[in-house]
């Protein structure tokens, strides 16, 4: 026997009252869902944010240790040459390896653009072009 949240048997109830019940119930329940899930989103949103800081942070940290890094090898080459040389040699090779890098970027960005799913337009383009040729021959 079925009975609804107030004790009464659900046979014995009208149709109307039943379909109105259960719009309450569906509306309460997709209330739930949604609050269950801007929880769920929120929660999640607090942890990438902790994950994104911590980012930061390690970023922050790790140029501290590129210019101690740096250091480190100017005064090791300073044993060989001059300071201002020195210098001059570590400059050199950060920047022969920033060119390499953004050289290679700038091929990945070439080969990512234009952004446009190249194959999906083609596919309308020829979807269209079968329709229009399809319409022409119906026509006649």
């Amino acid at each position: 026997m079925a009975v609804d949240s107030t004790g009464n048997e659900l046979r014995e109830r009208p149709i109307g009252d039943l379909l109105k019940q259960l719009s309450q119930e569906t509306t309460t329940l997709m209330k739930q869902e949604l609050d269950l899930a801007r929880a769920e989103v929120a929660q999640k949103g607090q942890r990438a944010g902790k994950g994104a800081g911590m980012f930061g942070g390690a970023g922050v940290i790790g140029f501290l240790a590129l210019a101690a890094l740096t250091a480190a090898l100017i005064m090791a080459i300073d044993k060989a040459v001059p300071n201002w040389a020195a210098a001059l040699i570590v400059a050199a090779v950060y920047a022969a390896i920033a060119g390499v890098l953004a050289l290679q970027g700038r091929n990945k960005v070439k080969e990512a653009t234009p952004p446009v799913p190249q194959q999906a337009v083609e596919s309308v383009k020829e979807d269209v072009q079968w329709a229009k040729t399809r319409t022409q021959s119906a026509r006649r």
